[in-house]
């Protein structure tokens, strides 16, 4: 059995390396309207995927700045819930789909107009350049 050898050309590999990236909506700011159960559990599937806080009120009016780090859906509201991290407090918290009247995505998207395309691009023409040691580092938050 012989070994056959595959020749690609350099544009060929680089295609082969870029994968394409992930389009994100730009949610900062949008107030969804939570008409229905489907409206809610839609809305909290994006305040997941959401790189920045989000602020809910609950149906007793409290209102409470989170990033949602996790969700758990249940058969019900009542039995689905999110899990967060708040500025007032050190714990992790959860609260029930069905506790939840509002949401705001108040805070800014941390990854708003960062794109790996972007990166890639900036990147090669600094190793086209001669520079050396190039490294993946992460912009300031603020």
């Amino acid at each position: 059995m012989s070994a056959e050898v595959l020749k690609y050309t350099r544009e060929e590999i680089e295609a082969l390396e870029i994968a394409p990236g992930i389009v994100h909506e730009n949610l900062e700011g949008w107030i969804p309207e939570l008409a229905s159960e489907d409206d809610l559990r839609s809305a909290l599937e994006k305040a997941f995927d959401y790189r920045g806080d989000v602020t809910i009120t609950t149906k007793s009016g409290e209102r409470i700045e989170a990033y949602i780090f996790n969700r758990s859906t249940g058969a019900t509201l009542a039995d689905s819930y999110v899990q967060y991290f708040s500025p007032k407090s050190p714990d992790k918290l959860k609260l029930s789909y069905a506790e939840i009247a509002r949401l705001e995505f108040s805070g800014k998207d941390r990854a708003a107009g960062k794109h790996w395309e972007d990166w890639l691009k900036a990147y090669n023409e600094r190793k086209a350049a001669g520079e050396r040691n190039i490294a993946l580092h992460p912009d300031a938050l603020e």
